[in-house]
Formats: structure tokens, sequence, C-alpha cells
């Protein structure tokens, strides 16, 4: 359990106003449901039901500390506040559990929170020594070890490339398969010295920390982060009311480049070539709210350096697509709902 204090004194939310502003003609709406798909510590959310007084957020998360924290931080809302534990692209699921058919505005602030970077026994963290885990939920499923000391070099190599694109992963997979037969490699610091010999010192001196680009492969390989966001992106669009929205922070280029694709694609026209008229289940279901992908101004990224990569698209629902969502209404009362969809 943490022991940083709360949640508010170590969480800036990146981008907060201007996400709410793009955010607001949904959540204006009497009764409208908000899914912070990716709640973290709360901040977004807080921003959300401080805001907008007649909405009702499902904060949705895969690790239990970020809920917990996050809980304590909203306790304040009471029931305007619905917490889940689930990966995000079960969305569609807690919508099931809580009975709510469509939400009216969805966010996604993808990537290592700001709790999983602090906490350093965690070991997302490359510049201090940690056991190597990186699992968002500490509960199940490969960890950043598991990774480095079972898989192939060739495998290795392509989640380093693929995933970090890292210039040298084929030296730096090699290198891991031959040091693991000596020792496994179980901390953070091990790496770190290996990374520092195989990769050419003048790379380094241009591209900065040595680690850098290996942990976000190891963490997005042992997380699935862009096989889940594939999927949640393309459930939260079909779970998304008319007139509703959907705002996505990415921090990196391969998030970002799902993103727009998938925005890109609902706000296009899918009619034959040739045709003289236009069928109407072929428009776009979606249209766009932003002109590329926005960026945090040198004050807030002075203010918030974990905000510098970060990019901000953001899309309407204009028209339905079977089946069929009305506005979103209140939700029903609390109840338990089945392990698929437990609260996060």
């Amino acid at each position: 359990m943490s022991s940083r204090g709360p949640a508010e004194d170590r969480h800036v939310p990146v981008l907060r106003d201007r996400v709410l502003d793009l955010l607001e003609p949904a959540l204006r709406r009497p009764g409208a449901v908000h899914v912070d798909a990716t709640v973290g510590m709360g901040g977004h959310a807080e921003g959300v039901l401080e805001r907008f007084p007649g909405c009702t957020v499902v904060g949705i998360d895969r690790d239990p500390e970020a809920l917990r924290l996050a809980g304590t931080r909203l306790a304040r809302y009471g029931e305007r506040f619905r917490p889940a534990h689930a990966v995000y692209d079960q969305l569609g699921d807690v919508l099931d559990d809580l009975g709510i058919a469509a939400a009216d505005a969805i966010l996604f602030d993808l990537g290592v929170s700001s709790l999983q970077l602090d906490e350093t026994d965690r070991g997302f963290a490359y510049r201090v020594d940690a056991p190597l885990d990186m699992r968002m939920d500490q509960s199940a499923g490969l960890t950043a070890a598991d990774v480095l000391n079972t898989y192939a070099a060739e495998d290795l190599a392509r989640v380093l490339k693929d995933y970090g694109e890292e210039r040298f992963a084929g030296r730096i997979a090699r290198a891991v398969v031959r040091d693991r037969q000596a020792e496994p490699f179980t901390t953070s610091g091990r790496l770190v010295e290996l990374l520092r010999r195989v990769i050419p010192v003048a790379s380094q001196r241009q591209s900065g920390h040595p680690a850098k680009r290996t942990f976000q492969a190891l963490r997005i390989e042992v997380n699935d982060e862009l096989g889940a966001w594939s999927r949640a992106v393309e459930a939260a669009v079909a779970r998304l009311a008319v007139g509703g929205r959907i705002a996505v922070l990415a921090y990196h280029s391969l998030e970002d480049r799902i993103t727009k694709r998938a925005l890109a694609a609902g706000a296009t026209s899918s009619s034959p070539p040739g045709l003289p008229v236009e069928l109407a289940e072929h428009a776009a279901y979606l249209r766009l709210l932003t002109r590329g992908a926005e960026q945090p101004d040198a004050a807030e990224t002075a203010a918030n350096p974990r905000a510098a990569s970060a990019r901000l698209r953001a899309a309407e629902r204009v028209r339905a697509s079977a089946p069929t969502f009305a506005p979103a209404s209140a939700p029903s009362p609390p109840r338990t709902p089945p392990p698929k969809g437990s609260v996060r």
C-alpha cells in the first residue's frame, strides 16, 4: 500500500481544463454518465465531478492501488463516483454490470501512471534499482523479469523494436539471452547496467538514458497495452451515445497512431466510390473535435514535465449504428458485479 500521501498531492492531470472543455457539451446533459477508463489517482475524474454536478463518473483502472487512492480522493462525491477494477478494453462489460447502456463521455489517459512511476518497487522507473515487475495489475500475468528470462532472442528483439523503437534491439536481446544463462534477471539495476554496456556511447549521448526505450517496450509487452488499446477504442466508440464525446491522451507514437486511425475511420464515409448518393448506413458516425493531435503548451510542460509527450485527440458521435444507443440516463443503483467487471 502506498505511503506517499494523498492522490491530490501526487498527481497533476494532463490537459485537465482542455479535456473538460472538449467533453462539456456531452456532460451538461441531465443525468450524464462519464467513463474515465484510466482513472488512475482521479485527477480528471475530480475535475468532471466538480464542474458537472449532475454527472456520474464510472472510474475504471486495472491497478487496485490506484482505485483505492482515487476512491479516497473522490469519497466526498458519494455514489456519483463508481469505481470498477478492470482493464479498459473491458469497458463494455463494466457498463453492462452497472446497467448502463451508453456513455455520454469517455476519457482515456494512456500509458504508465504517476502512481506507477512513483512507487519504485513496481519496477517501472529505470533510474531506481527495483524488482523487474512492471505489471499495472500485480495480481496476474507475466512480469518484466519473466519476459527477459523466458523469451527467445528473436521474440525479445521484436518486442524491443516494435514497442520501444529501439535501434539496437537485436544486440540487446542477444546480450540478455547470454547473460541470463549465468543468472536470471530480477532487478532493474542489472538490466540498466547491461544496456549501458551494449548500447554505443555515441547513441547514449544523442538519445538520452539508454534504458528508456527498453523499459517502455517491456511495460507495453507485460501489460498488452497496444492490443488492449486497439480493443478498447473500438469498444468505447461502440458504447458512446449519439452526441457523446470521447477524448484520448496518448504519450507515444504507437498509441497515438491507433487512436488516429480509429477516430479517422469513424469520421470518414464508407460509401463505395462512384455512388451518386451516399447511403445513410455509410455516412461518418464520428466528427473530429481536434485538428490533428493537440499538445500541452510550454507553461503546462514546465509545471508538469510528464505532460511533455502528451497528444490529445477527441471526437463526437454524430449518428448511431447497430446497436443504437440513446443518450445515457442515470446509472442503476449499485449492485455486486460478476468477477469480469469487478470493482477496480
